[in-house]
């Protein structure tokens, strides 16, 4: 249905009723924000009337149009579609807007309400994530659409606000999306000039138009209050075949309220009683009820969702004949959508150790090798430091504008972006995407990490050069606090493995961790292979602790170590048994999967009789009291580091077994 054949009455009578159930919700809720559902509203409205691809009652459905409200402070706008839409979104969830337990929270959360496709709120994360997705639709196209069949071919919309733009990320992303050219991206910049502290002339004088277009963008510029130049915006970027597109769209915040539209105030606050009733009055609006919808709106929309249905149903046909005729494309599809690990993985990774010691960020590379040969779906890069992460996959290509076949993705000196778009590329489906930089590095990418555990999503970061022992590169590039700070976000899996096998345990439980992201910390410097003839075996690592060397009767003193410390923990455990203590060695890979284990099995580990505690870590101390207790002893680094060998690091800072076991002589006499 086309907008110019729709009455305008109609077209305003919609766009107004966005703009008012927005308003309604903010004022009942005594909280949120206004001022860009009401001066979006054409917008909304244009885009999800006649372009928006989508199914109310499959909202997961493959080939689906993708729209970001990456603006996500303007939540009620998107809740308002959803409900007018079809989706599961009751008009009494509109009306508990903000309000604990309801579907409507103050920004949109992937998972918690049915169509919102990502978590936003944190500027400019939506657009980066919508990247991301951008560049998986090309991925799973490239792979699929064959055989004369185009079973993916879809749009991703986005909503992006004068704030977003100011965000470094949203300059990375777009850098990134210009250069490979991903026309599947239609962003309409919601250009109101006004953010919380008054106009956007205080800080944001820049020609964003030239600026995109730099970065490789078709530029188009409307009003965003005039149907007709929405669509036809929409229509020319839909057609676009070589660029990514942003439109940018003059707006009101606002628009309809007297005494508000354009005003820093409406952009957070609600308009007040007295201004509500002026804004319907204004718009020839009943002042009561409050959330009304006019019939007249509920059967256009109705007239959509059945349009789009009948594109629903056809996708469907196409998609069902082409596995009737090619066997193999349900086996391919299933094999990249349910992501599923093959049982003998960790037994095939063991095979690529050859050496008796080795970084584990080396062993961690040559078993990314098998991991991509045997699991389709798994894909990443690096930002611009795929020779020192060890994350380059030799058997594939590399992803660039007019090839999508490949599993290396080079996103740059972009971390910032890299996480955004990593987050994208798991929101999408059929992709396990991985990303790497150093350890140190992961501050770049903190609040996309933050968003992928806040979502449950599976990426898995490869962060390397995890400590002072990076060397010469001084304490610009040692990490001391990420450790802890990595740990301290809910719903991560951090894993620091202490050797070559552990970290082919480690990539099992990663590639089997769905429900959230995983973190790999691992070494620059070579580190002893553990003989699991003699220890126990690596598998060991999904409890998150277990005994590595034990004490023959009840252990008088504990060790417990990660990564790279444990080699030297180990020493200094056998010294101590050579002397007749009762020393217990334990390698905690993981807090989360030990907190995750029963009360016996912990207590099994940790015998709660044992006070005597050391914990042993190249990294802050704060996050590992909680297993030796305020008595027990920390032996790690809360300072920073200093630009020397590895080697002469050690010594200086304590990370010896010499000095393991002086301080323990020194603490308990033992």
């Amino acid at each position: 249905m086309l907008i110019s054949k729709i009455d305008k009455h109609k077209i305003d009578l919609a766009s107004n009723t966005l703009r008012m159930l927005s308003a309604d919700a903010v004022e009942k809720a005594q909280s949120g924000h206004p001022g860009l559902p009401m001066g979006c509203a054409d917008i909304a409205f244009v885009l999800w009337m006649q372009f928006l691809r989508f199914n109310p009652k499959d909202p997961q459905w493959p080939n689906r149009d993708r729209f970001i409200l990456s603006a996500g402070h303007g939540s009620m706008l998107l809740y308002s579609l959803l409900h007018l839409f079809g989706y599961d979104l009751s008009l009494d969830e509109i009306k508990q807007f903000r309000q604990f337990g309801s579907k409507t929270p103050g920004h949109p959360e992937y998972g918690h309400t049915p169509g919102v496709e990502v978590t936003t709120g944190p500027l400019g994360q939506g657009f980066a994530n919508g990247v991301g997705m951008a560049l998986a639709e090309r991925v799973i196209a490239d792979r699929f659409n064959k055989d004369g069949r185009t079973i993916i071919n879809h749009h991703i919309y986005g909503l992006v606000s004068d704030g977003e733009l100011m965000e470094g990320i949203t300059s990375e992303a777009a850098s990134f999306a210009g250069h490979l050219g991903l026309s599947r991206i239609i962003y309409i910049y919601d250009s109101n000039q006004i953010s919380i502290e008054g106009n956007t002339s205080l800080t944001f004088t820049e020609d964003v138009a030239k600026r995109f277009e730099a970065y490789n963008w078709r530029v188009y510029k409307i009003d965003g209050h005039d149907h007709n130049e929405i669509a036809g915006a929409i229509e020319s970027a839909r057609n676009e075949k070589e660029k990514p597109s942003l439109i940018i769209a003059r707006t009101h915040i606002g628009k309809g309220s007297p005494n508000k539209q354009n005003t820093a105030s409406v952009h957070g606050e609600p308009l007040g009683a007295k201004e509500l009733e002026l804004t319907k009055e204004n718009l020839g609006w009943p002042k009561s009820p409050a959330f009304y919808i006019p019939d007249e709106v509920k059967q256009l929309c109705q007239t959509r969702i059945a349009e789009l249905r009948v594109e629903y149903v056809d996708w469907q046909s196409l998609f069902n004949t082409g596995k009737k005729e090619d066997p193999n494309l349900s086996q391919v599809w299933d094999a990249y959508f349910k992501k599923e690990i093959p049982e003998d993985l960790e037994s095939e990774l063991l095979k690529t150790i050859k050496k008796d010691s080795m970084a584990t960020r080396s062993a961690s590379g040559e078993m990314m090798q098998v991991i991509a040969q045997r699991i389709p779906s798994f894909l990443g890069g690096s930002a611009d430091l795929c020779p020192s992460t060890k994350t380059y996959i030799k058997s594939a290509p590399s992803l660039d504008k007019n090839r999508f076949t490949g599993k290396n993705i080079h996103f740059g000196v972009r971390e910032h972006a890299m996480g955004g778009i990593l987050n994208g590329l798991a929101l999408y489906g059929g992709v396990i995407p991985f990303g790497s930089t150093f350890l140190m590095f992961s501050d770049y990418m903190r609040p996309s990490i933050r968003l992928a555990a806040l979502m449950g999503i599976q990426v898995i970061y490869v962060f390397t050069h995890d400590s002072i022992f990076v060397g010469e590169d001084g304490p610009t590039h040692q990490p001391i606090e990420h450790l802890p700070s990595l740990r301290a976000i809910p719903n991560m899996l951090v894993i620091r493995p202490s050797d070559a096998t552990e970290t082919a345990a480690a990539w099992v439980e990663a590639l089997n961790h769905k429900d959230g992201p995983t973190v790999l910390i691992l070494t620059r410097q070579d580190v002893p292979v553990i003989n699991r003839s003699i220890y126990p075996p690596q598998s060991q690592l999904k409890h998150g602790a277990y005994k590595l060397k034990d004490s023959t009767k009840p252990p008088e003193i504990i060790l417990m170590a990660t990564g790279s410390e444990v080699s030297i923990a180990l020493e200094a455990t056998l010294q101590l048994q050579a002397k007749g203590v009762q020393a217990r060695l334990v390698s905690v890979p993981s807090f989360e999967l030990f907190r995750s284990q029963s009360e016996e099995y912990k207590n099994s580990i940790l015998s709660p009789s044992c006070k005597k505690r050391v914990a042993i870590e190249a990294a802050g101390k704060s996050s590992w009291y909680e297993f030796v207790g305020f008595d027990g002893l920390v032996i790690g680094i809360d300072r920073y580091g200093a630009s020397a060998p590895a080697k002469i690091l050690a010594d200086h800072y304590g990370f010896t077994t010499k000095n393991i076991l002086s301080e323990i002589a020194k603490k308990w006499g033992i």
